[in-house]
């Protein structure tokens, strides 16, 4: 009967109910604490004796008192319930106790600063790190003694080394004064540096080196001790003072070199920037741009993978300095042959034509930059209603648009012309003459010369016209001719020995290797650097004994 009570609760412990089967037809049962734990069995109770043992039983009842009271329970179930809300006052007050340590915004009070004397404060600098224009020093000063006295004046700086510039506008002497140079030595300055270079050669920038020596008196002016500066790309001056105290000036050649610098490149799609990368000067393309567009339409003339070729005066200085020029040759390559060469000739420094037997190509160039509206023969007039003869060109442009000459030439008129409004007519030799009609204004008067290009009015609507445009007519010999059907060349002036000498230079400065200016001046064994260190100074006179 035992076996079978024991068997019994074997199985209930075991999850197994009364009345399932042996082959397996049970279910699990869940368990309470009080069915695991009697709770009527009696309990043992062992004292605690040592203070650790105290401390661990206070501590496991605190726990369960704890668990008990649920003070933080899940707040994301039950919400609403009276757990919940319990939950929530919990994080409430916690929340309040932390906010409570929150340190408050009211500044810091600072400790109060050291009051120092005047002892105090000489001691604390003598050891700082301070700049000398502050007065640093380091360590102790002693307090003067009696053997000290005040010198009754401070002494001044035996020598005085500034830079003074020549402006544009100033004199020579003038800028002297203002450097603190006497007037006397000022003007002796002056006529010696004249004897050497003429005043007006000296370049308004130049910079000039000016040591003053020491006072020879109390409130008088300094005075030089040496003077240099460069006068010219190739002279420089020095003038110094000797044993004797005189000055005395010494001129100092620098050796130049001439040779043209040449630069050629492939043309991409802005002539200008492939020009600057190939390392031409600004100043140099820019005029490169207008030789060509003053002989030749440079949309025409120059396209992309065309050569361009242009050559500079160039001026290399045994000083390392440069000096890039006026432009004398620009050229354009297509395919391998020359399409564009012209080469600055004459004491206007006009652009010659070099392909030619000494010509200049001038053509006609557009009056202005439009489309042509209305061409040359009979038409209806816009205004009249009937059909009459148009003896020229309407060019489209917008009100205001200069208006340049087509090719050189002398102003003929200029002023009303009836129904042609404000009109300029200009005379080019040989029985050809131009008219330009409908201005807003002129820019050129009668009897004036102009140069192709040049700007001799502005577009207007004066006169019988529907718009702002221009109406440009040409004649020949007194009759009106179609300004399509001509084509203009103008003779330079060369001939003989002038044009051998043209020829001659211009194959000269063809044979010009591309960037052999660029490279530097090899020194003369005179023209080299003295040293300023004696063991330098030593080196180079032990390295020409060896050689």
């Amino acid at each position: 009967m035992e076996d079978g009570l024991y068997q019994a609760r074997a199985e209930t412990a075991a999850g197994i109910l009364p009345g399932d089967t042996a082959s397996g037809d049970w279910r699990a049962a869940a368990l309470s604490h009080a069915q695991m734990i009697d709770d009527a069995a009696p309990r043992i109770i062992q004292r605690a004796r040592t203070l650790r043992e105290k401390f661990d039983g206070w501590k496991f009842e605190a726990s369960e008192k704890l668990d008990r009271m649920d003070l933080a329970p899940d707040l994301a179930e039950a919400i609403g319930s009276a757990r919940w809300l319990r939950g929530m006052a919990t994080l409430i007050g916690l929340g309040a106790f932390a906010l409570s340590f929150w340190p408050t915004l009211s500044p810091l009070e600072a400790a109060p600063a050291q009051r120092l004397d005047q002892t105090a404060r000489e001691e604390l600098r003598s050891h700082a790190i301070m700049p000398l224009a502050l007065g640093g020093d380091t360590g102790s000063r002693m307090s003067a003694t009696a053997l000290v006295e005040d010198l009754p004046a401070a002494p001044e700086r035996p020598q005085i080394q500034l830079v003074a510039t020549l402006v544009q506008g100033d004199s020579f002497g003038r800028m002297l004064q203002r450097a603190g140079v006497g007037t006397d030595e000022a003007g002796r300055v002056t006529q010696m540096v004249s004897r050497a270079i003429p005043l007006g050669e000296i370049a308004a920038g130049t910079q000039l080196d000016i040591t003053l020596g020491r006072r020879p008196a109390p409130g008088a002016t300094r005075p030089i001790d040496a003077i240099e500066f460069r006068a010219r790309f190739d002279l420089a001056l020095a003038i110094s003072r000797d044993a004797g105290g005189n000055l005395a000036l010494v001129r100092k050649p620098i050796r130049v070199d001439d040779t043209p610098l040449r630069i050629r490149g492939t043309v991409g799609t802005s002539l200008y920037r492939s020009a600057r990368a190939a390392g031409a000067p600004a100043s140099a393309v820019q005029q490169y741009l207008k030789a060509i567009g003053e002989n030749a339409d440079i949309d025409s003339a120059v396209r992309a993978g065309d050569t361009f070729d242009m050559i500079v005066t160039y001026r290399r200085a045994a000083t390392g300095e440069r000096q890039a020029g006026q432009l004398i040759f620009a050229g354009v390559e297509r395919a391998g042959r020359p399409t564009t060469q012209l080469m600055r000739w004459g004491s206007e420094g006009r652009f010659f034509e070099a392909s030619g037997i000494g010509e200049q190509k001038s053509g006609l160039m557009a009056p202005v930059p439009g489309p042509i509206g209305s061409r040359f023969g009979m038409r209806k007039h816009p205004i009249l209603g009937y059909r009459r003869m148009h003896s020229g060109l309407d060019y489209r442009a917008a009100y205001g648009t200069p208006i340049r000459a087509v090719t050189d030439g002398r102003v003929l008129s200029a002023g009303r012309a009836g129904g042609c409004g404000i009109a300029v007519k200009l005379g080019h030799g040989g029985g050809l003459q131009t008219r330009y009609c409908h201005m807003s204004r002129m820019a050129v008067s009668a009897g004036q010369t102009v140069r192709r290009g040049q700007v001799i009015g502005y577009v207007g609507s004066t006169g019988l016209s529907t718009g702002p445009h221009l109406h440009f007519e040409m004649f020949r010999g007194g009759r009106a001719v179609d300004p399509q059907s001509v084509s203009y060349v103008t003779r330079a002036q060369l001939s003989g020995e002038e044009l051998a000498r043209f020829r001659s230079t211009l194959a000269q400065i063809k044979q010009i290797e591309v960037g052999a200016a660029l490279a530097d001046l090899e020194k003369r064994p005179e023209e080299q650097d003295e040293p300023k260190r004696e063991i330098d100074k030593l080196a180079n006179r032990q390295s020409k004994l060896v050689g």
